[in-house]
C-alpha cells in the first residue's frame, strides 16, 4: 500500500512537471510571436520612413537643382545668347528625367503605392514641361518673342499641376499612411517649382525674358491702328458642345475626333493666317493638330474643324482649345479654353 501511494505521487508531480513546462513553452511562443510582430512592425514603420525620407531629397532637389536655375536662366533672357540659354534649359531637362528615374527605381512599400503613383505623374509633369519650353527659347529671344510667349505662358500651367498633385495628393497621402501605420512627427519636404504664377500670363513671360512689353513688340511690326485679337466662342464634337471644366464630357468619334472651333474675330481690323490648336492629354500622351483660317473679319465668327488622331478610347482627357494671338493683339486669355472629357465609339 505504501509502494502505490509513492507511485500516485510521482505521477502526480510528474503530471504538474509537465504542465508547468507546457504553460512555460506557451509563454515563450506568445513572447516569439510578439517579437516577431513586434519586428516586422518595426521594419515596416522604417520602411515607411525611408520611403518619406526618398521622396522629400527628390524634392528638396528638383526645386534647387531644376527650378531655381530654369528661372533664372528664362529671367532676363534677352542678355544671354539663345543657343546657350537652350543649352542651358536642354540640361536642366536631362537634370529632371534623372530625378523621375530615381522616382520611378524608389523602393516602395506596398501601402504607399497610391502617393508613388502620384509623385511619378509630378516628375514626369516637369520633364514634360523643360522639354516644351526648350524648344521654343529660340523663338520666345527671337522675332516671334510674342507668339512663343504664349505658347510658354500655357506651358507654365504643367509645372502648376505638378506642385497641386504634390501638394494635395502625393504629400497627403504618405502623411496619412504614415500616420495609420503609428509613424508620427515626420513631415514630408514640399516641392513648389513654379515660382509665382505670374509664369502664366503670356505679358509677364515676354516682360521677364525679353524685357519688351506687348505694346512694344506691337509697334515693332508695325501693326494696324485699332485693336486686335480673336475670342474663342465655344468647341463641339458632332452634335456635342462641350463644357469647360471641372464638368465631364463624354465625347464620341472614337480615337479620331473631329473638334469644331468657334471662335470670332473680336478686333477692328481684319486678321490674316489665324492659326487654331487644340491638344488632347490622354494616358500620359498629348495628341495635337492645328487649322489656319487664311483671313478673318472684324465681328465675324467661324468654325474650324480640327481633327485629332489617335486618342485612347475610354481614357480620362484633357482638351485644350487655343486660338493663337495675332499681331498686336494684347490680351489672350478669352483665346483659350479647357474641357475635360472621356472619349468613347
Amino acid at each position: 500500500m505504501q509502494h502505490t501511494g509513492a507511485s500516485g505521487a510521482d505521477q502526480h508531480t510528474l503530471m504538474v512537471r509537465r504542465r508547468a513546462a507546457v504553460g512555460v513553452a506557451i509563454v515563450l511562443l506568445i513572447a516569439i510571436v510578439l517579437l516577431i510582430n513586434g519586428c516586422l512592425k518595426s521594419e515596416k514603420q522604417q520602411a515607411l520612413k525611408n520611403y518619406n525620407r526618398d521622396v522629400s531629397t527628390l524634392a528638396g532637389e528638383s526645386d534647387s537643382q531644376v527650378s531655381g536655375p530654369l528661372f533664372t536662366a528664362l529671367t532676363g533672357a534677352s542678355s544671354k545668347s539663345a543657343t546657350d540659354v537652350q543649352q542651358q534649359v536642354n540640361e536642366l531637362e536631362k537634370t529632371a528625367d534623372a530625378l523621375a528615374t530615381r522616382v520611378k527605381d524608389l523602393s516602395v512599400p506596398n501601402e504607399m503605392e497610391g502617393a508613388q503613383r502620384a509623385l511619378l505623374m509630378v516628375y514626369n509633369f516637369r520633364v514634360e514641361g523643360l522639354t516644351k519650353v526648350a524648344a521654343l527659347v529660340p523663338a520666345a529671344l527671337g522675332s516671334q518673342a510674342k507668339q512663343a510667349s504664349t505658347k510658354i505662358a500655357g506651358d507654365m500651367e504643367i509645372f502648376l499641376a505638378s506642385d497641386v498633385i504634390y501638394s494635395q495628393r502625393t504629400a497627403p497621402l504618405i502623411q496619412q499612411t504614415l500616420a495609420d501605420n503609428g509613424v508620427h512627427g515626420l513631415s514630408t519636404t514640399p516641392t513648389r517649382f513654379l515660382p509665382n504664377l505670374g509664369w502664366l500670363e503670356a505679358a509677364t513671360v515676354l516682360s521677364r525674358m525679353t524685357g519688351q512689353t506687348s505694346s512694344s513688340t506691337s509697334s515693332q511690326t508695325g501693326v494696324a491702328p485699332g485693336t486686335h485679337g480673336s475670342a474663342l466662342l465655344g468647341v463641339s464634337v458632332g452634335a456635342t458642345t462641350l463644357e469647360a471644366e471641372p464638368a465631364l464630357n463624354h465625347i464620341s468619334g472614337g480615337a479620331n475626333p473631329t473638334f469644331t472651333v468657334n471662335f470670332e474675330n473680336s478686333g477692328e481690323n481684319p486678321e490674316t493666317n489665324v492659326k487654331v490648336d487644340v491638344t488632347v492629354t490622354a494616358a500620359g500622351k498629348q495628341y495635337k493638330a492645328s487649322r489656319t483660317v487664311n483671313s478673318t473679319q472684324p465681328g465675324t465668327k467661324y468654325n474650324v474643324e480640327v481633327p485629332v488622331t489617335g486618342v485612347p478610347v475610354g481614357s480620362p482627357a484633357k482638351i485644350e482649345a487655343f486660338v493663337e494671338s495675332v499681331p498686336g493683339e494684347t490680351d489672350v486669355e478669352n483665346n483659350k479654353a479647357t474641357y475635360l472629357g472621356i472619349l468613347g465609339e
